[in-house]
């Protein structure tokens, strides 16, 4: 066959002949070729042919070869070109509504919604420490709670991730948290009583990587406060009266040489996400290399029956792998589905786009090794990025780009609004909001 000497069908990307005809390691680049997500194996001189324009001759090799090149001479450096995006205009309903702040309010930091409102109601925290309750539709703004999170000022910034405050509130709004993202301290606040009811810590190692792992979940008819205790320990806890519900033995290896406790978990906790139905949660965590491994878990049997549900109960699971790549855009496309951003093995090889994985599918990756297949993924798309938000229905991403909608069935960008980088999502109305300059920016899902 062309382009080597063995007699079999063709097998993976068309290389260029550098490669082909290598015997050592050459930096190569992924080029995707602008059909579908098609890619080349270039060298670095032929992949600058490629972006001056110029032909590029490749050929296809059999799969013994095609593995030894990739075992012994291609060293992948970096992605180049574009994948193909998929663009079927459908109604699009581009309206914007905007509802300013009342300058009082101060410089507004952070918005939560209140998702079991049928009305756009938000709880507004502003740099001050104030929190506020804002019904969008009567104007209303009343002042709640007043916060006192410890600033951090020596926190170190890992890439580009600086120590920032965060509100989040539970569906019904009568609790609030805030939490410092790439820190380590927060507290829960009752809204009823003003009262703080539990002081958040989620020690000192490594806690600039991640956000500050937090959600509230409904669980069983109770609000339950799921936080990051220490780097590999999520905790749940009552945030009327701050009690511990989730208590068991601590899991600390002493040394390299000392065996590993049971239930030892080797993972950083990251962003965490609850599933509209309240049954699941999404981790955007990470292990050492380092390793980017969302993994997900059912809460009810943590809360309920095994404390140890979030390291080795039997619904946990590991989506997939990433090397260097996490806290990136995810979502909960249904009650077991969950979207993922960027496509690739690699932070430096991943390019925009969707991953889409069903978690009652069979079969169990190898977290450790992102070569490994994922038997939970069902489809991949290019074209997404920024930050994540589905209807149960669409995919949306919103980024410096705007806002566009997806279809999960082919791929195909089906609307897209220009300049509106939304970062919230109300689940009783069906907003997606941006806080800009003080205003919030509102639009409609349906």
């Amino acid at each position: 066959m062309p382009g080597c000497s063995h007699d079999s069908a063709p097998f993976g990307s068309p290389l260029c002949p550098h490669l082909r005809s290598g015997n050592d390691w050459i930096q190569t680049v992924t080029w995707y070729t602008g059909s579908g997500m098609n890619a080349e194996l270039l060298c670095f001189a032929c992949a600058e042919q490629r972006e001056r324009g110029l032909p590029v001759e490749v050929e296809s090799v059999c799969e013994q070869c095609f593995e030894y090149l990739m075992d012994n001479v291609c060293d992948l450096e970096r992605a180049g070109g574009k994948p193909e995006i998929s663009i079927r205009e459908e109604p699009f309903d581009g309206t914007l509504h905007e509802f300013s702040l009342p300058k009082e309010l101060g410089k507004v930091i952070d918005i939560a919604p209140v998702n079991h409102s049928r009305q756009s109601t938000w709880l507004v925290l502003s740099d001050d420490g104030k929190i506020f309750r804002v019904n969008v539709e009567s104007g209303e703004v009343v002042q709640v709670a007043l916060s006192n999170v410890p600033a951090e000022p020596d926190a170190r910034i890992f890439h580009d991730f600086p120590l920032t405050r965060r509100l989040h509130a539970s569906n019904s709004g009568e609790f609030v948290a805030v939490v410092n993202d790439y820190g380590r301290y927060g507290q829960i606040i009752d809204l009823r009583t003003g009262n703080v009811t539990l002081s958040l810590d989620g020690g000192a190692y490594h806690p600039n990587t991640v956000p500050f792992s937090f959600a509230f979940a409904d669980i069983r008819g109770s609000v339950v406060a799921i936080h990051r205790t220490r780097w590999n320990r999520l905790d749940l806890s009552d945030p009327a009266t701050g009690k511990l519900l989730s208590e068991r033995e601590q899991t600390i290896q002493q040394s390299e040489e000392q065996q590993r406790p049971e239930h030892y978990l080797d993972y950083f906790h990251g962003a965490l996400y609850i599933n509209a139905n309240q049954t699941r949660i999404l981790d955007d965590g990470w292990i050492w290399h380092p390793l980017g491994v969302p993994a997900t878990w059912s809460l009810e049997p943590w809360f309920a029956s095994n404390v140890w549900e979030s390291e080795d109960g039997p619904t946990r699971r590991d989506v997939c792998a990433r090397d260097y790549y996490w806290d990136q855009g995810m979502t909960w496309l249904g009650e077991h589905t969950v979207v993922i951003g960027g496509i690739g093995k690699q932070d430096w090889l991943i390019v925009d786009g969707a991953r889409i994985f069903d978690l009652t599918r069979n079969g169990e990756p190898w977290a450790r090794d992102p070569d490994k297949y994922f038997p939970l993924e069902v489809f991949q798309f290019p074209g997404p990025a920024g930050k994540f938000f589905s209807d149960g229905t669409a995919l949306f991403s919103s980024s410096e780009a705007g806002l566009s909608r997806w279809s999960v069935e082919d791929g195909a960008r089906t609307g897209h609004l220009d300049g509106f980088r939304c970062t919230h999502h109300h689940r009783g109305t069906s907003e997606l909001v941006e806080l800009k300059e003080g205003v919030l920016v509102r639009w409609q899902m349906h």
